[in-house]
């Protein structure tokens, strides 16, 4: 082992005899029968190589009578480290004597016999972290040692504490390393002979030895960039990144604060963001800069679009591009505050606005559905599933004209929409300053003829509505076959129910009237139809194997 020692220490081969002579060996501690123990002890040793230095320096016993010269060893020198420890740990003892005689060697002391005063291990990178690893020695460091030097050995790690058990040394350099992490400021105190030390060019964390007693007794060339001072130029740069950085970064956070205030609110938590209220830039967003792959709907300077919001809500996005004046613009933000309040199944949700100066924007939720005009066209429905559209229709303009009567809304069959449930929802709303009942009630009677006839009052007739109602009057009820949906099959008693829906969608539209019906009792006669037409189809289903027929009336 001990040639492996010298192998390392020296860098080449030498002799036992070479590392090792008698009078180095010989210790002032040691008595002249325990030179001759371990003389015999690195006899033995040596003619066995091991793995590794520390396992053949770990597999060393002491002789049997190791015992009684330690305890000689103490009676004449009380002085010695370990005399004081108890019990004594022998082993310990055995192998820190062996590595302190080493160490004496390696530390190019002139006289090992006589004193041990100085551990010199500067630049010797290979040597130094062994010792370090001696735990045991550093425990019972002999006393005669004043002096330790481990500089420039790239050491890295924390601080070596045990060093510091070696209290009685005046000076410790431990420079030019790669120590890093906290320094153990208290453990020096026992340290009261210490007047030099060098702990510069480490990376130790900054630490407050300024400010410690022990370390004023050393000026600040003992801790040059070592990281343990605060160093001025360091201080004068975070000083000046505090300085600029930091209004800098608040000139940042509030530009980027104002940006999503004013362009991207979705960004901000929901309790910062403004209900109901959509930029632009989110509204483009939401559609792909407004592509043509959203665009559902164009007509007379309105653009529908289909969207999703940043939180995944689709959304129908009804888009004006016109230039109006800052007080119709104002009142069409008031106009929408309105809107976005109204609550109710057989109405289209209102989501919010944009006004952002030439762009206009009404949100709405947006669903997969088609409207009744499309309805009636495609699936022909049966009586019953009519009345249920009207009575949804009648039940959500009740509910305005109650709760929200400024706001208006267009009853033509293409701007209800209907649910998978056939719920009817009644959207394109309007706020106005005064709005007759009789023109909803109008409206109303048109809607009801249109859902009997199938017809398209504006498409199919040269005087639109007016030439629809006309064409009705002249038919009813002599010839009521030719002015119903020619695939409406019903009963007898649903041809009746048809029949005097037809009556009352003439008395809704009779301008000539001094009095139109009231919206309540046209909800309410709706409803009684509508739940009427359920016993009826329940019982023609049991009649006739579930096949309706049509009754043609006699003239």
């Amino acid at each position: 082992m001990f040639q492996e020692l010298c192998i390392i220490a020296n860098s080449r081969q030498c002799s036992f005899d070479k590392c090792f002579h008698t009078k180095n060996l010989t210790m002032a501690s040691l008595s002249a029968r325990f030179l001759l123990l371990v003389t015999q002890v690195f006899t033995s040793v040596s003619t066995t190589l091991s793995a590794t230095v520390i396992e053949d320096l770990m597999n060393l016993k002491p002789p049997p009578d190791f015992n009684s010269t330690i305890s000689i060893n103490c009676i004449n020198n009380p002085s010695l480290r370990y005399c004081s420890s108890f019990p004594m740990e022998l082993n310990e003892i055995f192998k820190s004597t062996i590595v302190a005689s080493h160490l004496c060697n390696e530390s190019k002391n002139p006289n090992c016999v006589e004193s041990f005063p100085r551990i010199d291990l500067r630049n010797r990178p290979k040597i130094a972290p062994l010792y370090l690893s001696y735990d045991f020695f550093w425990k019972y460091c002999p006393l005669s040692i004043l002096s330790i030097d481990l500089a420039n050995n790239s050491l890295k790690g924390s601080f070596p504490s045990d060093v510091l058990r070696c209290a009685q040394i005046h000076a410790l350099d431990l420079s030019f390393n790669s120590f890093t992490g906290d320094l153990p400021i208290n453990s020096f105190s026992p340290l009261t002979n210490l007047t030099s030390l060098n702990l510069s060019y480490n990376h130790f964390s900054e630490s407050e030895v300024s400010e410690s007693q022990f370390f004023k007794r050393f000026n600040a060339s003992s801790f040059l960039d070592s990281g343990l001072l605060v160093s001025h130029r360091t201080y004068k740069v975070k000083a000046m990144l505090l300085l600029v950085g930091f209004p800098t970064f608040v000139i940042l956070m509030v530009g980027c604060f104002g940006w999503l205030c004013f362009r991207r609110p979705d960004y901000l938590p929901r309790v910062l963001q403004q209900k109901h209220k959509f930029t632009k830039a989110m509204l483009k967003a939401a559609t792909d800069g407004l592509s043509k792959r959203n665009l559902v709907v164009k007509s007379d300077g309105v653009y529908m679009y289909r969207g999703n919001l940043r939180d995944d809500t689709e959304v129908g996005i009804e888009i004006y591009h016109d230039n109006i004046s800052r007080e119709s613009c104002k009142k069409f933000v008031e106009d929408c505050k309105v809107l976005a309040q109204l609550n109710h199944k057989n109405l289209v949700q209102v989501l919010g606005w944009c006004s952002d100066r030439n762009f206009r924007a009404i949100v709405t939720k947006w669903s997969e559905r088609q409207n009744v005009e499309m309805w009636l066209s495609a699936s022909a429905p049966p009586w019953n599933r009519r009345l249920k559209v009207l009575k949804g229709v009648v039940e959500g303009m009740c509910y305005l004209n109650e709760q929200w009567p400024e706001v208006g809304y267009d009853l033509r069959t293409r701007s209800i929409l209907l649910s998978d449930d056939l719920e009817p929802q009644i959207s394109r709303f309007k706020i106005e300053a005064q709005i007759g009942i009789n023109k909803k009630v109008y409206k109303l009677g048109v809607l009801l003829l249109e859902m009997i006839a199938n017809r398209r009052p504006h498409e199919e007739f040269a005087k639109g509505e007016a030439g629809f109602i006309e064409y009705i009057r002249m038919n009813y009820p002599a010839n009521l076959n030719d002015v119903m949906d020619t695939r409406l099959r019903i009963s007898d008693n649903a041809f009746d129910q048809a029949k005097q829906g037809v009556g009352l969608g003439l008395l809704c539209t009779d301008q000539s009237a001094s009095k139109y019906p009231n919206l309540n009792q046209l909800c309410n006669i709706i409803r009684k139809a509508y739940q009427t037409s359920l016993v009826l189809a329940t019982q023609n289903h049991i009649s006739h194997g579930g096949k309706a027929h049509k009754r043609v009336p006699s003239r």
